[in-house]
């Protein structure tokens, strides 16, 4: 059984403000969210899933006693982003002082996940240019040879 740590979040993405809350797991992390545009007009609760393996790094900014603390999570693959509300390529997660202590351990947990989920992972493929021989074009035989 997976458990989770849900975490209340705002922020902003244009002219709209999302609110929202965020699961965090051994699997990823889960948003559901609603922005309203202008602050106003509701454009319905959306899900986005980022899995585990999306995730390049995850960090907690503490904030001036517990207030302006967030989270701010950083994708592998800007297209993982792309229908989040995200500013250069970071998902900011503002955070309200009373969800200060959860939302810091839920980042120490996910960051344990991301070290054993890059520990268990297959070693990263070989770089080209290992997998060729350093001959240069005057040591290459052309076919008729």
């Amino acid at each position: 059984m997976s458990s989770f740590t849900s975490v209340p979040f705002k922020t902003e993405s244009g002219m709209s403000k999302v609110n929202g809350v965020a699961k965090f797991s051994s699997a990823g992390v889960v948003l559901e969210f609603e922005s309203k545009l202008f602050g106003v007009i509701p454009g319905g609760v959306k899900e986005a899933r980022i899995h585990l393996a999306d995730i390049l790094d995850l960090k907690f900014r503490k904030g001036v006693f517990k207030h302006g603390a967030r989270i701010d999570l950083r994708a592998k693959s800007f297209t993982t982003l792309a229908a989040l509300p995200n500013k250069d390529g970071k998902l900011t997660l503002k955070l309200v002082a009373d969800d200060f202590d959860r939302a810091q351990e839920a980042v120490v947990q996910m960051q344990k996940y991301l070290n054993e989920h890059a520990e268990s992972s297959p070693p990263s493929h070989t770089p080209l240019s290992e997998l060729f021989s350093e001959e240069t074009e005057e040591e290459t035989k052309t076919l008729g040879e």
